[in-house]
């Protein structure tokens, strides 16, 4: 009796099963093909599935790398910020601009900032005249960075409670309107390491932008360089028209200080930019080159050099040691010329003495 139940109950449950499994699939293959017929159907899948952008993912590997490169200047005895501005329509800065759109699996700076911006992975901070605050009170809103700067996107409605995505075109992406950024950077003097280095703190990239009342330029947002760091360090570029190996990253680029930038601020107390102070085009050249002399002459200031009164007395002797060897090669020349001279002479054979005609003797005969 036990088997026979056992038998019977088996059979129910597999009854309830099927016709509950039918349902479900039914169900399934309706949604598919509502979804099939939709309008929308091609935009949720372009905002499903994201396609390969070029970008690696952030490792722990990577973060870790980061922290270890992080220029530490909090223990710097003596610190300097500048503020400079990076024109890419310049040969030297061009690396950065370049290639405007993707290809070839190369991207430029701004097309990198944009894209980890769409995808939630970068934090950037509201532009404030005069200063930077880095703190969650000044986050900047992806969308309204596109609505404030007329950025083009589609908004697909998201699922389950999810928040709507946000699709961008490749062609409205404003890299090629990206002309020039502004890089905050940090020259410092570590006295535990005796370590003089430079510190980029953070960029800025400038929007410029053809209206009725000619070229504006109009600052986006400013970002902490740290947070770019891991996603440029494997972001190569070409930086020769000469050599068109890609042989330096991104990173390269700013670390060694291969772009050329103008002075437009120091950090100073009345918290003033050179333009201020510096009405006409000379004053300001002149400022400018002023400021790069003190910074050269700190670093010259730092190091222990010779004795400039020892270092002039051995050049003295140097050279009076090789004038007296000069002296000493001519009178030893001088004498070996007098005596190939005497031997000259000697060597020269005196004329031959005329011959005296025969006599003939004469013998007296007997």
């Amino acid at each position: 009796m036990k088997r026979l139940y056992y038998i019977v109950a088996c059979l129910l449950s597999w009854m309830i099963v099927l016709p509950a499994e039918a349902q479900e699939e039914n169900t399934t293959t309706q949604t598919t093909q509502q979804q099939r017929k939709s309008p929308r159907a091609s935009r949720g899948e372009r905002a499903e599935k994201k396609e390969d952008n070029g970008l690696p993912e952030l490792t722990l590997r990577a973060q870790e790398l980061n922290e270890r490169m992080t220029q530490q200047i909090g223990n710097a005895r003596w610190m300097r910020v500048i503020y400079r501005q990076v024109d890419l329509m310049k040969e030297q800065n061009a690396p950065l601009y370049y290639p405007v759109r993707p290809m070839n699996g190369q991207m430029n700076l701004f097309t990198i900032i944009f894209q980890l911006l769409s995808e939630g992975k970068l934090q950037v901070y509201e532009y404030l005249d005069g200063y930077e605050v880095f703190d969650d009170a000044h986050l900047v809103n992806f969308k309204e960075l596109l609505d404030r700067f007329h950025v083009y996107y589609e908004e697909v409605p998201g699922k389950r409670g999810e928040e709507p995505a946000l699709v961008i075109n490749e062609s409205d992406v404003p890299s090629e309107q990206v002309r020039s950024y502004y890089v905050k950077e940090a020259w410092y003097f570590d006295q535990n390491n005796s370590l003089f280095d430079v510190k980029i703190l953070a960029i800025c990239p400038l929007l410029t932008i053809d209206s009725d009342f000619g070229l504006t330029t109009s600052p986006m947002f400013w970002l902490p360089y740290e947070n770019i760091r891991p996603y440029v360090t494997n972001a190569y570029l070409m930086t020769s028209n000469l050599n068109n190996a890609a042989m330096f990253t991104i990173d390269d680029y700013f670390r060694q200080r291969m772009f050329n930038g103008e002075i437009i601020k120091t950090q100073n107390l009345m918290n003033q930019p050179l333009q201020a102070y510096c009405p006409t085009p000379d004053s300001l050249k002149a400022e400018q080159a002023r400021i790069e002399k003190q910074l050269v002459s700190f670093e010259d200031s730092l190091w222990m050099k010779p004795d400039t009164a020892a270092l002039a007395n051995t050049k003295e002797a140097k050279e009076a040691r090789k004038k007296a060897e000069k002296e000493a090669k001519k009178a030893a020349k001088a004498q070996a010329k007098e005596k190939e001279s005497d031997s000259n002479v000697k060597a020269a054979k005196a004329p031959k003495a005329q011959k005296s005609t025969p006599v003939r003797s004469v013998r007296r005969r007997r």
